[in-house]
C-alpha cells in the first residue's frame, strides 16, 4: 500500500511541474506564433527614425513582412494602405522591408508607388525576419495592445478577410 502512495505522489508532483513550466500566452516567452509574445521589434524606418514595440503604447499592430519583387506584396499593398486610412487611429502597421534580399532604392519605389503612409521598416540584415521565421512573404501578423500574437497569415490576404481581422485585432 505504501509503494502505491509513492507512486501516486511521484505523478501528482511531475503533474504539477509540468503545467508550472509549460509555456502560456501570459508568460513573457517570445515566438512567432499564435498566443505568444511577439519578437522584439527594433529597426530603423526608412524615413530615418528608430521604431519599437515601446513606440506603439499599448495599441495593436499588424507586422507586414514584404519585398518590392514580390508580385503577392503588390496584390496586398493597396489594402494595406485603405485599411491603414481607416483604422490608423486604432491600430498601427509596421511594413517591414526584409531588405537582405531587396534594396532600399527598390523599397522606396514600391511605398511610393504605392503611397505607404505608416512606417516602414528596414531590416537589411534580416535579424527581425529571422526571429520571425519568415519564408514566404508576404508574411503579416496581427499582434494585440499587449504584444500577443492573435493571428498569422502567410501569403495574401483576401480584403475582406483583411478588414476582418483588423476589426477582430481593434476590439
Amino acid at each position: 500500500m505504501k509503494k502505491q502512495w509513492i507512486v501516486l505522489a511521484t505523478i501528482v508532483v511531475l503533474t504539477v511541474a509540468a503545467v508550472y513550466q509549460s509555456p502560456s500566452p501570459n508568460n513573457k516567452e517570445e515566438l512567432p506564433k499564435v498566443g505568444y509574445r511577439a519578437p522584439q521589434i527594433s529597426l530603423t524606418g526608412l524615413d530615418g527614425k528608430a521604431y519599437s514595440f515601446d513606440d506603439l503604447n499599448g495599441k495593436p499592430v499588424v507586422i507586414n513582412f514584404w519585398a518590392s519583387w514580390c508580385g503577392p506584396c503588390r496584390i496586398e499593398a493597396p489594402d494595406l494602405v485603405r485599411l491603414y486610412e481607416k483604422y490608423n487611429e486604432q491600430i498601427e502597421i509596421y511594413a517591414v522591408n526584409v531588405t537582405v534580399g531587396d534594396s532600399i532604392d527598390g523599397a522606396k519605389a514600391f511605398v511610393e508607388e504605392y503611397g505607404f503612409d505608416f512606417p516602414v521598416l528596414l531590416d537589411p540584415e534580416g535579424t527581425v525576419s529571422g526571429r520571425y521565421q519568415i519564408r514566404p512573404i508576404p508574411t503579416t501578423f496581427f499582434v494585440n495592445g499587449k504584444g500577443v500574437i492573435v493571428d498569422q497569415v502567410i501569403g495574401v490576404v483576401d480584403s475582406r478577410d483583411l478588414e476582418s481581422k483588423f476589426k477582430r485585432l481593434i476590439r
